[in-house]
């Protein structure tokens, strides 16, 4: 009970060590037993002494003991760093003789830097040869004793975080001045022929080291003398590589850590060691946004002192220069992201350092703000992070409170980072899942109670605050200084400013800083509102297309709705309506205008249900609804578009936000619903207009058939709709009279959706009817049955196949539908004269339709592979077959080409070759209407509506060019498939 109660948790094996004749001072001695159980693991530190007292001679261990009675310091360090690390209690039992590294106190051994490390370092090298080691051998040992010391300082206490780190960082200055010592001792005239500077990188060179860490180093050199160039880099390289095997190599005397030199030029497969001019030559010309970032932590560390001074002097301006380069922003961002997505998904819940809320969030969070204003604010450009994170702070770019919870943070994480490492001195950044080690690194982190839960909580804590802050720390010191530019208050200047909102990607950060002052400024309610939330949106609108745009339009949309209570409550509430509104401001021109048209449906984007497309029935009940209402045709149609307006916002709001995936057909389904549903509208305003003028009865019923797009439920965005009208006298009723009233209803139903708006127009078109322009507007039913039955041509059957009621008299339409099956699914199939005349009349399509100057590869309806090409191969099969194949009796494209593949009158692979380009060509075709504004069959040529297209699909900032091939590469493929089917296509198949 007794040890128990002194923190042992095997009592049995502790009683059983104290029983032996070295520790039998220890077993006696409250004060030493109180020690032990003081420790991060009293178990580990008692087996350890052990260890040590057994290798010491009986002299050297009385005075051991004697010491640990005697002196307080001594006891703290020696039996801490035995309860914390397995590995350096090893050290001890194979040298006993350094646990007097322990026993100074002075003020001038609490902080040692690189001058001290290696006097200490060197005196074991290079002065101890009686030792029997060789120079490498003494090098590891030194180290070991020297780290013994550093483990001892921290573990008491006596240094911070920051300052272990530091030393850790000038310990392994110090090893590589001595390492390239024993390689140019080894190979003097190597080191003749040459001046070679070391180069540390990461955090070797950010002066915050872990215990356990690849030490990255990047070399330069130069001849001496009269020496060649290529002889003095063969020397130079030979140093190198001597001096990395030296820290590297694993004897006996275990190894001291791994030098990486991969952040070097060209990485692995570039040479080991450069000259000045090659590392700059290579930087200006070939260095990509990651090394920069590297270089920021970049310092001298060992070699030639005047070397290193020059290769900084030269590479420095490069670095904080870099956050003019193109897609900086998006380059660190997509690193981190990448960075994350390599953890294996069993480790990334236990991943110290990369995983999210991990120490690498903090690190790129600082960095990201010292490229971006280190280039006109040199206090900031410090390679540790702890003193970037305060000069960052002290300047403005980052929230006191902000700072220090993140301090705070980083602090803790280290320090758990540190105590995992420290325990076996092993590379690792993952916190163990055994129970015993959880406890003792509770307990090493001061947490006594209940080590293993405290250490959970307060690390899963600091995990989530690091995470948010890392969400918000790129975007929130702006908006403070936008606040607070007062003159003489702490914020950034406005030229600073300027400069952080190019580097986000704002092409006019005057104007955004104005817009910005304008929805900030202020002590009222909405301007704290928005305080909170235009951080977190202007990350949003930097990672689209358009920022600027994005912007401009939530001040517009904030200056609409600003008095309304709901508006700034919604966005701060509901995080996805935040989300989704600067996603569907900064998505081009389509959706924000439909927005502005009506602010209001800002309300659609925080409800779980709002982006969902409703159904025909239920916006044509709407919509009669309203037009029941109305008092002037006018003012119905306007009701019905003001329905319309709402619904493309729905649709295309959720289109750019992703809510589709992907699936042209729900996009196409719901603007064809809403189009049928506006139609139906405006024609019932054309029939109570009539009504009322005449005040009689109709003497004809109208329907209305949908027809190309229209009828096959996939219109885009910009479609016309495609119609065709047909009519029926009512019994008894004068044919002569109903025609004129059935013509007046269909052009003022024309009329009516033609009167001048700036909403998205609606354009019918009805040159599909018989006789096309030349022919009557509306004709009967009995009409369309005989001209179908005398004069019809091939090209007629082939566009009723995608012939639908939209609106108007149910009952007409569907007998208009059994009138034409048999045409457009006729009995015996296609003759070998019809055939040849659809193929006649594509290849005019071709010849004549395509704009002049277009490009073939790229024009989504025309072009080769292109929406034209898979549709009339698809009708070809449909003309051929639906008269045996119910599945091919349907007007949309894709449900044809799937009848038609399951019926094998297709291989599957071609039909996925046809659907894939067709789909690609719809959503190249509604992406363009998004963006611009208005319809358009080929890419933009302004590269920032390509840009937003390319978004819009999928493709990151940069990859314009895989847009375009990929493109041209499945329309080419389609193309390949037409003209084997379409091209080759018999009667029989």
């Amino acid at each position: 009970m007794r040890l128990l109660r002194h923190g042992f948790t095997d009592p049995q094996t502790a009683a059983r060590l104290l029983e032996t004749p070295g520790l039998a001072p220890v077993r006696s001695d409250p004060v030493l037993l109180d020690s032990l159980g003081d420790t991060a693991d009293p178990d580990l530190a008692l087996l350890s002494l052990s260890r040590l007292v057994d290798a010491l001679t009986p002299s050297e261990r009385q005075a051991l003991l004697g010491t640990l009675t005697a002196s307080k310091p001594l006891r703290d360090r020696l039996l801490g760093v035995l309860g914390a690390s397995a590995a350096l209690g090893t050290h001890l039992a194979r040298h006993p003789g350094d646990w007097h590294a322990l026993v100074t106190y002075e003020v001038t051994d609490m902080h040692p830097g690189v001058e001290e490390f290696q006097r200490s370092l060197y005196q074991g090298v290079f002065d101890e040869r009686d030792r029997g080691l060789s120079r490498p051998d003494a090098l590891r040992v030194a180290y070991r004793r020297c780290l013994l010391a550093i483990a001892a300082r921290d573990v008491c206490g006596t240094t911070d975080v920051a300052q272990t780190a530091a030393e850790l960082a000038d310990l392994s200055a110090a090893t590589l001045c001595a390492a390239l010592d024993i390689a140019a001792e080894e190979v003097p005239d190597d080191a003749r022929a040459c001046r070679i500077a070391v180069i540390g990188m990461g955090k070797a060179g950010g002066h915050e080291l872990n215990y356990v860490s690849d030490v990255d180093v990047v070399f330069v050199a130069e001849p001496r003398g009269t020496v060649p160039e290529s002889a003095a880099l063969q020397a130079a390289t030979r140093l190198a590589a001597r001096m990395i095997r030296v820290c590297s190599d694993t004897t006996s005397e275990g190894t001291i850590w791994p030098v990486d030199a991969n952040l070097r030029p060209e990485g692995k497969h570039g040479p080991l060691v450069r000259t000045l001019s090659s590392h700059v030559a290579y930087y200006r010309r070939w260095a990509k946004t990651w090394e920069f970032q590297a270089l920021l932590k970049a310092r001298p560390i060992a070699g030639d002192e005047a070397l290193g001074a020059q290769y900084m002097e030269a590479v420095t301006p490069m670095v904080w220069s870099a956050s003019e380069r193109e897609n900086f922003v998006s380059d660190v961002q997509q690193m981190r992201r990448r960075v994350v997505d390599n953890i294996p998904a069993a480790q990334i819940d236990r991943e110290l350092k990369l995983g999210p809320g991990g120490l690498r969030d903090v690190e790129f969070a600082v960095q990201m703000l010292q490229l971006v204003h280190g280039r006109s604010d040199e206090s900031l450009r410090s390679g540790t992070t702890l003193t970037a994170l305060k000069a960052l702070s002290e300047g403005g770019y980052v929230g006191r409170a902000d700072a220090a919870a993140l301090e705070a943070a980083y602090r803790f994480l280290r320090r758990m980072e540190h105590r995992i490492q420290l325990h076996r001195l092993r590379r690792t950044h993952l916190v163990p899942d055994n129970e015993d080690d959880l406890r003792r690194l509770g307990r090493s982190l001061g947490m006594r109670t209940e080590p293993v839960t405290e250490l959970n909580r307060e690390w899963r804590r600091h995990a989530m605050e690091v995470r948010r802050l890392h969400e918000k720390l790129f975007y929130r010191p702006l908006l403070d200084a936008v606040a607070q530019l007062a003159p003489g208050e702490i914020g950034l200047s406005p030229k600073a400013a300027r400069t952080r909102l190019e580097a986000l990607g704002y092409r006019d950060p005057a104007a955004a800083l104005r817009h910005l002052e304008a929805l900030a400024s202020g002590v009222s309610r909405t301007a704290a509102i928005q305080r909170t939330l235009l951080p977190v949106l202007l990350g949003w609108f930097a990672d689209s297309a358009d920022p600027d745009a994005g912007l401009l339009g939530f001040r517009r949309v904030s200056e609409a709705l600003g008095r309304t209570p709901w508006y700034l409550r919604l966005l701060r509430d509901e995080g996805a309506a935040a989300e989704n509104l600067a996603r569907v401001l900064s998505s081009g021109r389509l959706a924000p205008d439909l927005l502005m048209r009506a602010p209001e449906a800002v309300a659609l984007l925080g409800d779980p249900e709002g982006l969902q497309p409703r159904g025909r029935a239920a916006l044509e009940a709407e919509v009669m609804a309203a037009v029941g209402r109305a008092g002037t045709p006018e003012q119905a149609v306007a009701a019905a578009r003001g329905v319309r307006r709402r619904e493309l916002f729905r649709t295309t709001a959720a289109d750019v936000i992703g809510t589709f995936d992907g699936d042209v057909g729900v996009p196409g389904r719901a603007v064809s619903d809403i189009n049928a549903a506006t139609i139906a509208g405006a024609l019932r305003a054309a029939i109570n207009a009539e009504q009322a003028q005449s005040g009689e009865p109709l003497p004809t019923r109208l329907a209305v058939i949908g027809m190309g797009r229209f009828g096959g439920d996939e219109l885009g965005y910009g479609s016309d709709a495609d119609v065709l009208f047909v009519h029926e006298p009512a019994e008894g009723a004068d044919e002569a009279k109903a025609a004129t009233v059935a013509g007046r209803l269909a052009n003022e139903l024309r009329r009516l959706l033609q009167v001048p708006t700036s909403d998205p127009p609606l354009l019918i078109d009805a040159d599909l009817r018989p006789e096309g322009r030349q022919g009557p507007l509306v004709r009967t039913l009995g009409s369309y049955a005989a001209y179908y039955r005398r004069w019809s041509h091939v090209w007629e059957s082939q566009a009723l196949l995608r012939a639908a009621p939209v609106a108007g008299d149910a009952d007409l339409g569907r007998r208009f539908i059994e009138t034409v099956d048999p045409l457009r699914y006729p009995s015996e199939g296609l003759s070998e004269d019809a055939v040849r005349e659809i193929r006649r009349l594509k290849a005019r399509m071709e010849n004549e339709r395509l704009p002049r100057g277009s490009d073939p590869t790229t024009h989504t309806k025309l072009g080769r592979g292109g929406l034209s090409d898979v549709e009339w191969t698809v009708q070809l099969i449909q003309l051929t077959y639906a008269h045996s194949v119910p599945g091919l009796r349907t007007t949309g494209t894709r449900e044809a080409l799937a009848a038609a593949r399951e019926t094998d009158l297709i291989d599957p692979m071609d039909a996925r070759i046809l659907e894939n380009a067709w789909v690609l060509a719809t959503r190249v075709r509604n992406a363009v209407m998004l963006v611009r504004g208005r319809p358009g069959d080929t890419f933009p040529a302004d590269p920032r509506e390509l840009a937003g297209v390319a978004r819009y699909l999928g493709y990151e900032p940069g990859h314009l060019g895989e847009l375009i091939e990929d493109y041209r590469r499945t329309t080419r493929r389609a193309r390949a498939v037409v003209d084997r089917i379409f091209y080759n296509w018999t009667p029989e198949g």
